[in-house]
């Protein structure tokens, strides 16, 4: 097996389980397409990466929030549809309709912004229009959507506007028995019916976010949005465990311990004193903190694993640090030992979802919070990579294809994917402004 190289921390991304994540989300949702959303650097894991891996893997469209990051994927080369939905005045329309991306459009401004930009590019804007059918986010009201679908076809005849979906977002769909469900999809069902009655043809219609891929086959319509499934976390705990449906978490987070020392009883341990040892033990320094997206709400409470045991954070987490107890026999674990905050958990390590009860928030935020001088590393790059033993993994098979998988790790090297100190936003997205493509970071063939 290959030596690793030291590392202060690292966040190994296993682009084999996510390929297999899609594969899985695909058979909940057969007779829909499949959006795979990458925004917010796909949920801290690599956007431009993350976006190869789920297209090869049959994803049929890509999903973003922002303008900026959908043109980063075309940056980067990457062609198909892609959907980006969270627009402000004055945002970069015209670049989105020379990209060919679809845009949302949820109000009278931003439809009039979207077809002045594409008058002056000089062709058709590619528009989805997003009702309000009780999220209360963005979205037009229902009580506003005669007035924009009849604009919308108006800017449609005059060939400035394609209207190529029509969609919405859940506000409840972690609760499969919530009221609020079938209210929704009885309203979306009527503005579809409205639109599509006043001459609206779109390619797509869509509600349904990852709970819903999940368990409400009722929600499926043309495309299913899967975001946070797709990295293999449980949109909620409540409805099953990643591997009740398929997936396996994509993300596993190290980091190597920094100091070793033993301390009498009765010494504090970080700022405030909120720990104070009981005995004599040994502590362990592991050098990442809040800075690089380890919750400070999760202080006295985060799981570690560390010399194959599982130990709390003592004290409060800092900017740049956590301590852990080690114990009175610690000292066995040695400085550069690795400690894993995160990963699939089927090696004796927390998961995301422990760190997530231990701060009092969602898993969703323990993955893409995870800061930016935290190097991605993109294990199993090449499709079928390591491919068989991921999903045998998902599936509860033997111990030897996961053991497989670590050799395969060695093996096949490791890629690492923006994120070091002082890297610009680009870089981290795995695109740097003006590279050609055989420059970019973490785009080169595999990927």
């Amino acid at each position: 097996m290959t030596q690793q190289a030291p590392f202060r921390a690292r966040a190994e991304i296993d682009l084999a389980a996510l390929r297999a994540n899609v594969r899985a989300l695909r058979a909940r949702a057969p007779r829909a397409a499949l959006m795979a959303v990458v925004k917010s650097d796909a949920y801290g894991h690599g956007m431009v990466p993350c976006a190869r891996a789920a297209l090869a893997a049959g994803a049929g469209w890509l999903g973003t929030a922002t303008p900026e990051e959908a043109l980063a994927l075309r940056a980067a080369g990457i062609g198909g549809r892609v959907m980006c939905w969270l627009w402000t005045p004055g945002g970069p329309w015209r670049e989105a309709v020379e990209a060919d991306l679809d845009v949302s459009v949820s109000g009278m401004w931003a439809l009039r912004e979207v077809t002045r930009a594409a008058e002056e590019a000089g062709r058709a804007a590619r528009v989805q229009l997003k009702a309000d059918t009780g999220l209360g986010r963005n979205g037009c009201q229902p009580a506003g959507w005669a007035e924009l679908v009849a604009a919308a076809r108006a800017a449609e005849e005059a060939g400035t506007v394609r209207i190529t979906g029509l969609w919405s977002h859940l506000a409840c769909a972690d609760e499969p028995a919530h009221p609020s469900i079938a209210a929704q999809l009885s309203v979306f069902r009527d503005l579809v019916a409205y639109a599509e009655k006043e001459g609206a043809d779109p390619e797509v219609r869509h509600i349904a976010n990852s709970p819903a891929a999940l368990t409400l086959p009722e929600s499926h319509f043309d495309l299913v949005r899967t975001g946070v499934a797709v990295y293999g976390i449980s949109p909620s705990p409540e409805l099953g465990a990643p591997a009740d449906f398929g997936l396996r978490p994509v993300m596993t987070l190290r980091a190597s311990v920094a100091l070793v020392k033993r301390v009498p009883a009765g010494h504090g341990v970080s700022y405030g004193h909120h720990y104070v040892t009981g005995g004599e033990t040994a502590l362990g320094l592991v050098p990442v903190g809040y800075a690089d997206g380890i919750p400070r709400h999760a202080s006295g409470r985060g799981p570690v694993l560390v010399g194959g045991e599982w130990r709390r954070v003592a004290g409060r987490v800092a900017m740049d640090q956590f301590v852990v107890d080690l114990g009175p026999g610690g000292e066995s674990v040695r400085e550069g030992a690795e400690a894993v905050l995160f990963g699939p958990g089927d090696r004796g390590e927390p998961t995301a979802q422990d760190w997530a009860e231990a701060a009092d928030t969602i898993a969703y935020e323990i993955v893409t919070r995870v800061g930016a001088r935290v190097p991605r590393v993109h294990l199993h790059e090449a499709e079928g990579e390591a491919e068989g033993e991921v999903e045998g993994e998902a599936e509860g098979e033997a111990e030897g294809e996961v053991e497989g998988e670590v050799e395969a790790e060695g093996e096949a090297g490791r890629a690492s994917v923006g994120a070091t100190v002082g890297v610009n936003v680009g870089a981290r997205l795995g695109v740097h402004p003006g590279a050609d493509e055989a420059t970019r970071v973490g785009t080169a063939a595999g990927d």
